[in-house]
């Protein structure tokens, strides 16, 4: 069910996205390249700034206005994900349906793709009646330590 029922190929690689780019006929630019190069190696859920920092403390040299643009671009493209928080967007390398585990110690956000049953979607569906075609889970929880009992 993860799945995007329109058919569109999973983008779970660079070369994946740097593809997908050239479908829709999105010019791939050095900055959109390092974009999607640092988020494809970080594989982590970063801020625009964090992203403009780690490229000019690299050495790739690319501007603020540069950094959001693309990140605007290749969000609204769907080839990344942007996830909405309180204190900011944070932009990921994985635009497909897929759920996220938020730890609340590290604030961290983690990708997982996980299937609910068939029979709790046709639950949703008989409480709401609507027909669901994807979906995504925020879990939230806390790292566990040796010292936390498990359940």
């Amino acid at each position: 069910m993860q799945a995007d029922i329109t058919g569109q190929k999973p983008i779970r690689s660079l070369e994946d996205a740097l593809e997908h780019c050239q479908t829709l006929g999105m010019r791939l630019s050095k900055q959109r390249r390092f974009i999607l190069e640092l988020l494809w190696q970080a594989k982590e859920h970063l801020s625009a700034r964090e992203i403009y920092d780690r490229l000019n403390r690299e050495g790739k040299a690319i501007g603020h206005t540069s950094v959001y643009q693309n990140l605007e671009a290749l969000s609204a493209q769907g080839i990344i994900e942007c996830v909405e928080r309180s204190d900011g967007r944070l932009y990921g390398n994985i635009s497909d349906p897929h759920s996220h585990v938020n730890c609340l110690d590290t604030n961290q956000i983690l990708d997982v793709h996980i299937e609910l049953p068939e029979e709790i979607i046709r639950l949703v569906e008989a409480q709401t009646g609507v027909k669901i075609t994807t979906y995504s889970i925020d879990f939230f929880g806390y790292r566990q330590s040796e010292s936390t009992p498990q359940a």
